[in-house]
């Protein structure tokens, strides 16, 4: 399969932009910094970091089920939406610190991203399988959510 450069950019560009826009739009960031945290928090340098790869990882995955030729338009759909509640969640968390609010949104992106996981790994075995670690740092990122609420209330 020759790699078809123009749409793996495109695919990798939109969700670095969704997350981009959201840190933009959230703000926020500094009260987070005055919050109790629980015991398992990293340091706050590493979500960037961490969200990058992610981003570039969920990139890859869409272009490998856009390029699989099967009927992927659930998976696509999935995946657009998850994407929106990617890009609301730190609105939510950081931006109108709803906390408890944000850990319920939180639970349905989990969903969410279970669902485009499933869809893209039935188009794309790889797909399916670079999915994994955004759903695994979701699942962390509710723990830290819910102890942040639980701590700060």
């Amino acid at each position: 399969m020759k790699i078809q450069w123009k749409k793996l950019i495109v695919c990798i560009a939109l969700p670095l932009a969704v997350g981009a826009l959201s840190s933009l739009v959230s703000g926020g960031a500094d009260a987070f910094e005055t919050l109790e945290k629980p015991a398992l928090s990293p340091p706050g340098w590493l979500f960037p970091v961490v969200w990058s790869i992610l981003y570039v990882l969920m990139g890859i995955a869409s272009y490998l089920v856009i390029t699989s030729e099967k009927d992927v338009r659930a998976a696509i759909f999935f995946y657009a939406l998850q994407l929106v509640f990617n890009f609301l969640w730190p609105v939510f968390f950081f931006g109108l610190e709803l906390y408890l609010f944000s850990f319920v949104w939180l639970a349905v992106l989990w969903l969410l991203i279970l669902f485009t996981a499933i869809l893209f790994y039935r188009a794309s075995p790889a797909a399916g399988y670079l999915i994994i670690p955004y759903l695994v740092w979701v699942t962390f990122a509710g723990y830290l959510n819910l102890s942040i609420y639980l701590l700060n209330r």
